[in-house]
């Protein structure tokens, strides 16, 4: 028997009804709209307005400001993918000429490329691209404030550099390579460069007062490819269980697997806070939980996507004021409440369909020293090695078909796992990028380094 977990409880709805209903009355957003996905759809949509009977619905286009980032690192991701460029790569060997070449591929998804957050003269998000007609324009005479690699600094340019790769190596605007590989393919029909009806129009709301200022709307030209995109809660829905699955008509799993790992160096303050930078995603830990997405602003808009794998939970929350309500805030609480009042079902365990005796064999407990290790074979036909008890290192390890098996994880991440055998066939011990695990602690049958003490083990009278 099966039991749907498509709908959220009464209860839970109210709860994300009124922490927004909180979020946009304290934040005094003239309006704010959410949604919720769980199982790979979404499971609740809210909305308040400061307009009677006029709030927004999930086909409402809100601009996402630096949301459009996520956009264009999954286009250089697939690029990659195709074996166009390695993420290694200097930006020369692709886009010559910059005055910034020297940077990687990977340091400018990261943000650690050493490129000045902002483009020189005029602020750029309220006013016209064509003020910057060119990467010259955008980059101004000094655009490397920091050298490459050492530090986390943001860089609005830098994702304009990367939307000037895609469309070399493309040969075809940003947004159209866009639409093509990425709107279409995942159904994102209400997510564009341009506002299209219905859309939501940019506030400002006077610090001191409860009055507001229309913010101007302004193409970013050159800057598109790091925030030019409206979207609605309905669109980046979709977009969220993207990031969290893969799609093979777009990125594989694998791929954003790795958009979502660490890529950045942590400051001081962003270890303490739990926050870093993958390739195009944000990270941060909340009550113990990873959590990935990104936010995003322009000048009368605010945005946030916030995606929480383990409990396969994501949030939307966008809103039409310059500042006022806290998305990032807002996000997390979303996907907490849902997290906490229905947590995730997990999948039910079924066997090995079949079963190797070799691998079989590898079942049980090892010793590193002395310290007590297990090792599971599991139906995905992994292997895992953990400690027993306390910390220490562990990792999964899939097949390589020569017996060998390669770590998936932390810090046996593309470490080899060896199968030593004695000359009767016998399996004597495990070789982990040359760690000795063997079936007693110090084996003094196994060539354990340093050798063992041939009187064993003993006693102190």
């Amino acid at each position: 028997m099966t039991t749907s977990q498509d709908a959220l409880l009464p209860g839970t709805q109210r709860a994300l009804l009124h922490r927004i209903a909180v979020a946009q009355s304290e934040g005094r957003a003239p309006s704010l709209v959410a949604a919720v996905v769980r199982g790979g759809q979404a499971v609740w949509h809210g909305a308040r307005s400061s307009v009677d009977g006029h709030a927004p619905d999930e086909n409402v286009q809100y601009r996402i400001g630096s949301i459009t980032k996520t956009f264009t690192a999954v286009l250089v991701m697939r690029l990659r993918d195709e074996g166009v460029l390695d993420l290694s790569d200097p930006l020369d060997k692709h886009l010559p000429g910059t005055g910034v070449g020297e940077a990687t591929i990977a340091e400018l998804l990261a943000h650690t490329s050493g490129v000045a957050a902002e483009s020189p003269g005029p602020w750029w998000e309220r006013t016209p691209g064509s003020l910057r007609p060119e990467l010259a324009d955008v980059l101004g005479e000094q655009p490397l404030l920091h050298p490459a690699g050492r530090l986390h600094h943001y860089s609005n340019t830098g994702y304009t550099l990367l939307g000037a790769l895609v469309e070399k190596l493309r040969g075809a605007p940003w947004e159209e390579v866009l639409h093509r590989e990425i709107l279409e393919p995942l159904g994102l029909h209400r997510t564009t460069a341009q506002p299209e009806a219905p859309y939501a129009g940019g506030w400002a709301v006077h610090p001191w007062a409860d009055a507001l200022l229309p913010e101007p709307i302004e193409d970013l030209g050159r800057m598109a490819s790091a925030g030019q995109l409206w979207s609605t809660t309905g669109d980046l829905a979709k977009f969220a269980v993207f990031l969290a699955r893969g799609d093979e008509r777009v990125l594989g799993a694998e791929s954003v697997r790795e958009m979502r790992t660490p890529a950045a160096p942590a400051e001081a303050p962003d270890v303490v806070d739990g926050v870093t930078y993958g390739l195009g995603m944000q990270l941060h830990a909340r009550g113990g939980h990873l959590l990935f997405g990104h936010s995003g602003s322009l000048p009368g808009f605010l945005a946030n996507l916030t995606i929480s794998l383990e409990d396969d939970v994501a949030a939307v929350v966008l809103a039409n004021c310059t500042s006022g309500p806290s998305l990032g805030a807002v996000g997390d609480d979303l996907v907490r409440i849902v997290a906490e009042a229905e947590p995730r079902i997990p999948e039910p365990w079924r066997p090995l369909r079949e079963v190797d005796p070799a691998v079989l064999e590898l079942a049980g407990q090892w010793y590193w020293g002395t310290g007590a290790f297990g090792l599971r074979v599991t139906a995905d036909g992994h292997i895992s090695l953990g400690p027993l008890a306390g910390g220490g290192r562990g990792s999964r390890f899939r097949p390589n078909g020569d017996g060998t098996w390669t770590g998936l994880e932390d810090y046996y991440a593309g470490e080899l796992l060896r199968l030593v055998r004695r000359p009767d066939g016998s399996l004597s011990h495990l070789d982990l990028g040359s760690f000795v695990f063997t079936r007693q602690p110090y084996d003094p049958e196994a060539p354990v380094p340093g050798g063992v003490d041939p009187q064993g083990w003993r006693g102190i009278k």
